[in-house]
């Protein structure tokens, strides 16, 4: 697939900012959450989107996923909330991690779930009655190289489900298997992480989005360069690609027109593009990884947090600070 344009068919205003958006397939529908604790189901192509509100976490809810008729919702309570989609009603709630809840995975066959929290332990549950299946120890530590405190951002499944990725703050990211919870491997991409030891003593950056190849044998790592001034996300978008089998980085991709985090990767079905996301500028960005270049870019009307693609990723559902814009890519 070529991007040669993107254009915005629907551009909605919100009062909240967006952080989780799960699409419901076969529609330009989706549900969404963020900084209202609420999650919202809504319509894109609705002048007035907002269908129903339903349930409520503590706090900001981060992320959101659907597996099969269940839609699953985490946020900074460390709660992980199951959900009956269609009516909007809650089946249970599971005290998962002990701080903030960032991102959510689901396996290919949605039979598993992926947790990462700044706890820093992974966690692998069953997507469909909530048990607790792995806890994945050992390998993320909870203070920077600093000693600050560390987040854990990211998580993927591999398209087999036999593998899931995971990376945190200071740029290290781990393989594991998933049905024995062992680690496979692990790979650095420190660039993302930046250090300020004088003006501000602390920290900022990390991967904080990852995305296996069709293929599986490429994973993804999103985030930003080192930045100058911590008080600003003043470096570039930043992509690194590893052969994680080899631990080998194979690709070191930079933005030469957007700054900030890319929150989000998905690779196209066919391999041949690789899409980002993100915040700081707010930017969609596509990469050929069979050129090793990027080959389109374009500024987002706001920062996006969340993503969600449809019909071979022509058209993007984008979440974010105050807006919810659907894309639709030409080629």
């Amino acid at each position: 697939m070529k991007v040669s344009s993107i254009k915005q068919v629907k551009n909605h205003s919100r009062q909240d900012i967006l952080f989780g958006i799960a699409r419901i397939p076969g529609a330009n529908k989706a549900y969404v959450a963020g900084s209202d604790f609420k999650i919202h189901e809504v319509d894109f192509d609705n002048a007035k989107p907002e269908i129903r509100e339903f349930g409520t976490h503590a706090s900001y809810v981060t992320s959101l996923k659907l597996a099969g008729e269940v839609l699953i919702s985490g946020g900074y309570d460390g709660k992980l909330y199951w959900w009956k989609a269609a009516a909007g009603e809650k089946v249970r709630v599971v005290d998962a991690h002990k701080k903030w809840i960032r991102q959510l995975a689901v396996s290919p066959n949605g039979k598993i779930l992926a947790s990462v929290a700044d706890d820093m332990v992974p966690r692998l549950w069953n997507s469909q009655d909530g048990k607790l299946i792995q806890e994945l120890k050992g390998e993320h530590q909870p203070l920077t190289p600093h000693h600050f405190q560390s987040m854990l951002y990211a998580c993927a499944f591999s398209p087999d489900g036999k593998v899931i990725a995971t990376a945190d703050k200071s740029g290290h990211i781990v393989t594991w298997e998933v049905k024995t919870g062992k680690k496979i491997n692990s790979m650095e991409a420190p660039v993302m992480y930046t250090w300020d030891p004088t003006a501000r003593r602390h920290s900022i950056g990390g991967v904080r989005s990852l995305a296996f190849s069709p293929d599986g044998k490429f994973l993804a790592a999103g985030g930003t360069g080192k930045i100058g001034n911590i008080d600003h996300l003043e470096a570039n978008a930043r992509i690194e690609i590893f052969s994680w089998e080899k631990t080998e980085k194979t690709q070191e991709l930079v933005s030469d027109k957007h700054k900030g985090l890319v929150e989000y990767l998905e690779y196209h079905a066919d391999g041949m593009l690789l899409g980002a996301g993100g915040a700081g500028e707010g930017f969609l960005l596509f990469i050929d990884p069979a050129e090793k270049k990027i080959v389109f870019q374009e500024k987002s009307p706001m920062n996006i947090h969340g993503l969600a693609s449809a019909e071979g990723m022509k058209s993007l559902m984008a979440v974010g600070h105050h807006r919810m814009v659907l894309f639709q890519l030409e080629s």
